[in-house]
Protein backbone atom coordinates (compact mmCIF):
# COMPACT_ATOMS: atom_id res chain seq x y z
CA UNK A 1 0.00 0.00 0.00
CA UNK A 2 1.61 3.11 -0.92
CA UNK A 3 2.24 5.00 2.69
CA UNK A 4 0.62 8.23 1.45
CA UNK A 5 -2.83 6.69 0.97
CA UNK A 6 -2.37 4.44 3.99
CA UNK A 7 -5.63 5.09 6.72
CA UNK A 8 -3.96 6.22 9.83
CA UNK A 9 -5.37 6.29 13.42
CA UNK A 10 -4.65 7.42 16.43
CA UNK A 11 -5.76 5.64 20.00
CA UNK A 12 -5.64 6.83 23.02
CA UNK A 13 -5.10 4.71 26.21
CA UNK A 14 -3.60 1.92 23.60
CA UNK A 15 -1.65 -0.16 25.89
CA UNK A 16 -4.22 -2.49 27.80
CA UNK A 17 -7.72 -3.53 27.64
CA UNK A 18 -9.81 -1.40 25.33
CA UNK A 19 -7.52 0.75 23.67
CA UNK A 20 -5.16 -1.85 23.26
CA UNK A 21 -8.20 -4.69 21.31
CA UNK A 22 -8.79 -1.65 19.33
CA UNK A 23 -5.57 -1.29 17.81
CA UNK A 24 -4.82 -4.83 16.99
CA UNK A 25 -8.00 -4.35 15.13
CA UNK A 26 -7.26 -1.36 13.42
CA UNK A 27 -3.58 -2.89 12.74
CA UNK A 28 -5.33 -6.06 11.06
CA UNK A 29 -7.31 -3.99 8.73
CA UNK A 30 -4.10 -1.90 7.38
CA UNK A 31 -4.21 1.29 9.45
CA UNK A 32 -0.93 3.18 10.26
CA UNK A 33 -1.56 3.88 14.14
CA UNK A 34 -0.06 6.35 16.60
CA UNK A 35 -0.72 4.42 20.20
CA UNK A 36 -0.69 6.68 23.40
CA UNK A 37 -0.37 5.53 26.97
CA UNK A 38 1.06 7.36 30.22
CA UNK A 39 3.08 3.94 31.17
CA UNK A 40 6.14 3.75 28.76
CA UNK A 41 7.24 0.12 29.31
CA UNK A 42 3.74 -1.26 28.76
CA UNK A 43 3.32 0.97 25.71
CA UNK A 44 6.52 -0.27 24.32
CA UNK A 45 5.61 -3.89 24.25
CA UNK A 46 2.50 -3.12 22.64
CA UNK A 47 4.06 -1.36 19.79
CA UNK A 48 7.37 -4.33 19.52
CA UNK A 49 4.33 -6.74 18.76
CA UNK A 50 2.59 -4.60 16.33
CA UNK A 51 5.44 -3.54 14.51
CA UNK A 52 6.76 -7.55 14.23
CA UNK A 53 3.41 -8.52 12.30
CA UNK A 54 4.84 -5.38 10.29
CA UNK A 55 2.35 -2.94 11.39
CA UNK A 56 2.78 0.74 10.95
CA UNK A 57 2.52 1.71 14.49
CA UNK A 58 4.43 4.16 16.65
CA UNK A 59 4.38 4.87 20.19
CA UNK A 60 4.31 7.94 22.04
CA UNK A 61 3.85 7.96 25.45
CA UNK A 62 1.87 10.59 27.02
CA UNK A 63 0.09 11.40 30.17
CA UNK A 64 -3.40 12.73 29.16
CA UNK A 65 -3.51 14.70 32.67
CA UNK A 66 -0.47 17.10 31.23
CA UNK A 67 -1.95 19.42 28.59
CA UNK A 68 1.58 19.87 27.20
CA UNK A 69 1.57 16.16 27.04
CA UNK A 70 -1.33 16.22 24.90
CA UNK A 71 0.59 19.34 22.51
CA UNK A 72 3.85 17.50 22.30
CA UNK A 73 1.37 14.17 20.86
CA UNK A 74 0.09 16.33 18.17
CA UNK A 75 2.83 17.10 16.90
CA UNK A 76 4.91 13.88 17.42
CA UNK A 77 1.79 12.01 15.22
CA UNK A 78 1.88 14.61 12.81
CA UNK A 79 5.32 14.57 12.02
CA UNK A 80 4.93 10.92 11.33
CA UNK A 81 2.21 10.60 9.68
CA UNK A 82 0.75 13.54 8.35
CA UNK A 83 -2.84 12.61 8.46
CA UNK A 84 -5.46 11.53 10.46
CA UNK A 85 -8.59 9.36 9.28
CA UNK A 86 -9.54 8.41 12.94
CA UNK A 87 -8.84 9.47 16.93
CA UNK A 88 -10.00 6.58 19.46
CA UNK A 89 -10.50 8.33 22.45
CA UNK A 90 -9.86 5.54 24.90
CA UNK A 91 -7.49 6.54 28.34
CA UNK A 92 -9.34 6.79 31.24
CA UNK A 93 -9.19 7.48 34.99
CA UNK A 94 -12.39 6.22 37.33
CA UNK A 95 -12.82 6.33 40.91
CA UNK A 96 -15.16 4.37 42.80
CA UNK A 97 -16.87 6.86 45.24
CA UNK A 98 -20.13 7.74 46.48
CA UNK A 99 -20.79 11.24 46.42
CA UNK A 100 -20.56 11.75 50.19
CA UNK A 101 -17.19 10.46 49.85
CA UNK A 102 -15.63 12.32 47.34
CA UNK A 103 -12.25 13.64 46.97
CA UNK A 104 -11.01 16.76 45.44
CA UNK A 105 -8.22 14.54 43.77
CA UNK A 106 -9.89 11.96 42.60
CA UNK A 107 -12.49 14.62 40.82
CA UNK A 108 -10.06 16.37 39.55
CA UNK A 109 -8.06 13.52 38.14
CA UNK A 110 -11.29 12.22 36.22
CA UNK A 111 -12.18 15.77 35.27
CA UNK A 112 -8.93 16.12 33.36
CA UNK A 113 -8.36 12.94 32.07
CA UNK A 114 -12.19 12.11 30.78
CA UNK A 115 -12.78 15.33 29.68
CA UNK A 116 -10.21 17.59 29.19
CA UNK A 117 -7.73 16.33 27.53
CA UNK A 118 -10.52 14.24 25.33
CA UNK A 119 -11.35 17.94 24.46
CA UNK A 120 -7.99 19.67 24.04
CA UNK A 121 -6.83 16.66 21.86
CA UNK A 122 -9.80 16.88 19.58
CA UNK A 123 -9.58 20.68 19.08
CA UNK A 124 -5.94 20.30 18.55
CA UNK A 125 -6.13 17.88 15.53
CA UNK A 126 -9.15 19.04 14.26
CA UNK A 127 -7.10 20.31 11.03
CA UNK A 128 -5.20 17.59 10.32
CA UNK A 129 -8.83 15.44 10.77
CA UNK A 130 -10.53 18.31 8.56
CA UNK A 131 -7.89 18.13 5.91
CA UNK A 132 -7.61 13.89 5.83
CA UNK A 133 -11.17 14.39 5.12
CA UNK A 134 -10.86 16.87 2.59
CA UNK A 135 -8.46 14.21 0.71
CA UNK A 136 -11.00 11.58 1.21
CA UNK A 137 -14.33 12.66 1.08
CA UNK A 138 -15.93 9.61 0.76
CA UNK A 139 -15.26 8.02 4.15
CA UNK A 140 -13.93 11.46 5.94
CA UNK A 141 -12.58 11.30 9.02
CA UNK A 142 -14.09 10.61 12.67
CA UNK A 143 -13.61 10.76 15.81
CA UNK A 144 -14.79 8.04 18.29
CA UNK A 145 -15.00 8.52 22.78
CA UNK A 146 -15.24 5.44 24.72
CA UNK A 147 -17.47 7.02 27.16
CA UNK A 148 -19.78 4.64 29.43
CA UNK A 149 -22.95 3.59 29.92
CA UNK A 150 -23.09 5.46 33.52
CA UNK A 151 -23.02 8.55 31.11
CA UNK A 152 -26.39 7.54 29.93
CA UNK A 153 -28.02 5.93 33.42
CA UNK A 154 -26.19 7.04 36.78
CA UNK A 155 -24.30 4.42 38.32
CA UNK A 156 -24.04 4.27 42.19
CA UNK A 157 -20.66 4.64 43.22
CA UNK A 158 -19.69 6.04 39.87
CA UNK A 159 -20.99 9.85 39.99
CA UNK A 160 -18.36 11.48 38.48
CA UNK A 161 -17.14 9.07 36.08
CA UNK A 162 -20.60 9.23 34.68
CA UNK A 163 -21.08 12.88 34.55
CA UNK A 164 -17.25 13.07 32.99
CA UNK A 165 -18.72 10.29 29.96
CA UNK A 166 -22.05 12.77 29.95
CA UNK A 167 -19.88 15.52 28.99
CA UNK A 168 -17.99 13.59 26.96
CA UNK A 169 -21.39 12.18 24.62
CA UNK A 170 -22.47 15.91 24.67
CA UNK A 171 -18.92 16.85 23.44
CA UNK A 172 -18.69 14.60 20.20
CA UNK A 173 -22.36 15.41 19.25
CA UNK A 174 -20.87 19.30 19.45
CA UNK A 175 -18.09 18.16 17.32
CA UNK A 176 -20.45 16.89 14.58
CA UNK A 177 -23.20 19.80 14.37
CA UNK A 178 -19.87 21.92 14.00
CA UNK A 179 -17.80 19.50 11.84
CA UNK A 180 -19.79 16.99 10.11
CA UNK A 181 -20.25 19.37 7.07
CA UNK A 182 -16.48 19.60 6.77
CA UNK A 183 -16.52 15.48 6.65
CA UNK A 184 -15.66 15.06 10.35
CA UNK A 185 -18.10 13.46 12.45
CA UNK A 186 -18.14 12.17 16.27
CA UNK A 187 -18.86 8.83 17.90
CA UNK A 188 -19.62 8.38 22.04
CA UNK A 189 -19.37 4.28 22.28
CA UNK A 190 -21.10 3.79 25.65
CA UNK A 191 -20.05 0.07 27.14
CA UNK A 192 -21.53 -1.51 30.56
CA UNK A 193 -18.68 -3.12 32.19
CA UNK A 194 -16.27 -4.72 29.77
CA UNK A 195 -13.92 -7.84 30.55
CA UNK A 196 -10.45 -6.07 30.70
CA UNK A 197 -7.85 -5.90 33.54
CA UNK A 198 -9.54 -3.04 34.41
CA UNK A 199 -12.54 -4.89 35.88
CA UNK A 200 -11.33 -7.60 38.17
CA UNK A 201 -11.79 -5.71 41.24
CA UNK A 202 -15.91 -5.94 40.66
CA UNK A 203 -15.73 -9.86 38.94
CA UNK A 204 -17.17 -11.40 41.97
CA UNK A 205 -20.21 -9.49 42.22
CA UNK A 206 -20.84 -9.02 37.97
CA UNK A 207 -18.82 -12.10 36.02
CA UNK A 208 -16.22 -11.52 33.73
CA UNK A 209 -18.09 -13.79 31.11
CA UNK A 210 -21.40 -11.73 31.37
CA UNK A 211 -19.62 -8.24 30.20
CA UNK A 212 -19.02 -6.48 27.17
CA UNK A 213 -16.06 -7.66 25.20
CA UNK A 214 -13.20 -5.27 23.87
CA UNK A 215 -13.54 -7.71 20.94
CA UNK A 216 -16.91 -6.15 20.46
CA UNK A 217 -15.81 -2.77 21.00
CA UNK A 218 -12.96 -2.61 18.81
CA UNK A 219 -15.52 -4.16 15.99
CA UNK A 220 -18.04 -1.06 16.09
CA UNK A 221 -15.10 1.26 15.92
CA UNK A 222 -14.21 -0.55 12.67
CA UNK A 223 -17.67 -0.72 11.77
CA UNK A 224 -18.06 3.13 12.23
CA UNK A 225 -14.73 3.62 10.06
CA UNK A 226 -16.13 2.37 7.11
CA UNK A 227 -19.70 4.18 7.11
CA UNK A 228 -19.14 7.13 4.50
CA UNK A 229 -19.10 11.27 5.71
CA UNK A 230 -22.88 11.58 4.62
CA UNK A 231 -23.76 8.93 7.88
CA UNK A 232 -23.65 10.42 11.41
CA UNK A 233 -23.92 8.36 14.32
CA UNK A 234 -23.84 10.56 17.39
CA UNK A 235 -24.30 7.41 20.32
CA UNK A 236 -23.90 3.61 20.05
CA UNK A 237 -24.90 2.57 23.75
CA UNK A 238 -23.82 -1.43 23.98
CA UNK A 239 -24.91 -2.82 27.00
CA UNK A 240 -24.83 -6.36 28.98
CA UNK A 241 -27.39 -8.94 27.78
CA UNK A 242 -30.13 -9.50 30.53
CA UNK A 243 -33.52 -8.12 31.44
CA UNK A 244 -31.83 -4.78 32.95
CA UNK A 245 -30.90 -3.03 29.91
CA UNK A 246 -29.68 0.39 31.51
CA UNK A 247 -27.39 -1.01 33.84
CA UNK A 248 -22.91 -0.84 33.89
Amino acid sequence: MDPTSRRVALVTGASRGIGAEISRRLVAEGYGITLTARRPAGLESMVADLQSGGAAAHGIPANMADPESITDLVAAHERCFGRLDLLVLSAGAGSDERVIDLTLKAVDLQLSVNLRAQMMLVSALLPLLRATAGAEPHLGARVVGLASITGVAAEPGLSVYGATKAALISFCEAVSTEESTNGVSATAICPGYVATDMTTSIQQRVPADSMVTAADIAEMVVALSRLSAKTVVPTVVMTRAGSELWRA
